[in-house]
């Protein structure tokens, strides 16, 4: 008995990992957000960028230090001499050489530490171009989810379609049976269903192809099942409170990563012009170096040439700019047009700015509003269309009549689904620009 009641434990559990794993997970958006920000091959090299940048600033701050070097050089020689009995032999020589030498840049007119600043500067836009490369990839997650969410529900609306003209087909056969149908009536709704069935599959098509553009853009195999979760109710949201242009813009000044990039272009643009300057200053290199030498041949040994040999010397280096052929003057004049170019730059983004916010503010507004009004002609078309069926049912509408009307009930459910997705759309990216996170419940 205790042996068939662990063999029906162990059937069921593995028949619910079974259904368990045969289910696809349903992705919500913010799962697909984390998984595009972990594996996005743009974020990654972004992410590349970044470590770079620090690395530049590591060698602008290690410039400010000074150089050491060791070098040493080894040399063998042959030469026959004459000896004391005038005879001649052969003697083979060796000598070595060895020196450690530094030098040091004292003063260059703040070159070197106005362009570790400038690096630095530099590394905090690559961070800030990493956050603005991940605010795009949450933007195009954002615009294929709601594509999705639209289509599948478009699938759904057009499966109710299509049920609704096989029942009218298979009433207009009962009707052509008895002979209250003519053939070119029930013909014509034949051919309305085969018209829906088309309108499905393609439809159906249009989702896998989302699906999978989503997949591309979270860089999943093609052939991973994949399927979104549905959030509760699309309807609220489409309908919640659009945020005034003038607020979701003065966040944005603040918040956006493209702006402080631009105003970080005018900070690393001055920086520039005192790099150019510097130009015109003196620079001050101290130097400094100690060696030693040996060589064979000699009755000296190895330690005591080392010591005997052993020599420094230290300088100092001025050099003073006369006539550098204009180097310096076309150089800060050149910085000083990045540096308008930079002014410029930062107003042509607040502008694009406040026109994309704007746009939106404009698109939330409007779809919400015909979003309440296809509420009310999907209801209206819907009462009609169950009225004029009836009808037709008992004879007293004709084929043209009802067709009319569910024509009519298609395009305020298509418009309703339209508008109310459009609506969602641009309240998340208006949200998502006051620095809010993207979230469909």
């Amino acid at each position: 008995m205790e042996k068939e009641k662990i063999l029906i434990f162990c059937t069921l559990l593995f028949a619910a990992n079974y259904l368990f794993a045969a289910t696809p997970k349903q992705w919500t958006l913010k799962d697909c957000i984390d998984y595009a920000l972990e594996h996005n091959i743009s974020v990654k090299t972004g992410r590349l960028s970044v470590l770079s940048a620090n690395e530049d600033i590591k060698e602008a701050r290690a410039k400010l230090f000074p150089t050491l070097s060791f070098s040493t050089t080894h040399q063998g020689g042959y030469s026959p001499f004459v000896d004391g009995d005038g005879g001649t032999e052969d003697k083979g020589s060796y000598s070595g050489d060895y020196g450690l030498n530094a030098s040091w840049t004292v003063w260059d007119g703040n070159a070197n530490r106005n362009t570790l600043k400038q690096q630095e500067i530099i590394g905090q836009q690559q961070e800030l171009g990493l956050e603005e490369n991940i605010n795009d990839i949450q933007e195009q997650i954002l615009q294929l989810y709601i594509q999705v969410l639209y289509v599948a529900e478009a699938v759904n609306v057009n499966a109710q379609i299509l049920d609704i003209s096989r029942q009218n087909a298979e009433r207009g056969a009962e009707m052509y049976n008895v002979g209250s149908l003519s053939k070119a009536d029930l013909s014509q709704l034949e051919a309305q269903v085969a018209t829906d069935e088309y309108n499905l599959v393609n439809m159906q098509g249009q989702l896998e192809d989302y699906k999978q553009q989503m997949k591309y853009l979270l860089r999943l195999d093609y052939d991973t099942d994949f399927d979104i979760a549905v959030p509760s109710s699309t309807d609220d949201q489409a309908l919640a409170i659009v945020p005034s242009s003038q607020e979701v813009l003065a966040d944005a000044l603040v918040k956006r990563p493209e702006i402080k990039k631009a105003l970080l272009d005018i900070d690393c643009s001055e920086l520039g012009i005192d790099i150019a300057k510097a130009g015109y200053k003196p620079t001050v290199r101290l130097t400094g170096g100690i060696g030693t030498s040996t060589v064979t041949g000699t009755n000296m040994a190895w330690g005591s040439q080392m010591k005997g040999n052993f020599n420094g010397s230290i300088g100092v280096t001025l050099s003073v700019p006369i006539f550098d052929n204009r180097a310096a003057k076309t150089s800060v004049n050149k910085a000083q047009l990045e540096l308008q170019q930079s002014k410029d730059e930062i107003d042509d983004a607040k502008s694009n700015l406040a026109l994309t916010i704007q746009g939106y503010w404009i698109n939330a507004t409007t779809n919400q509003q015909r979003f309440r009004s296809a509420v009310v002609s999907v209801n209206s078309a819907q009462d009609s269309y169950d009225l004029l069926s009836e009808q037709f049912r008992l004879g007293l509408k004709n084929i043209v009549e009802l067709t009319n009307a569910k024509t009519t009930l298609l395009n305020a459910q298509q418009s309703r689904l339209e508008s109310k997705y459009m609506a969602i759309l641009y309240l998340q990216m208006l949200n998502f620009y006051r620095g809010e996170e993207m979230n469909l419940i």
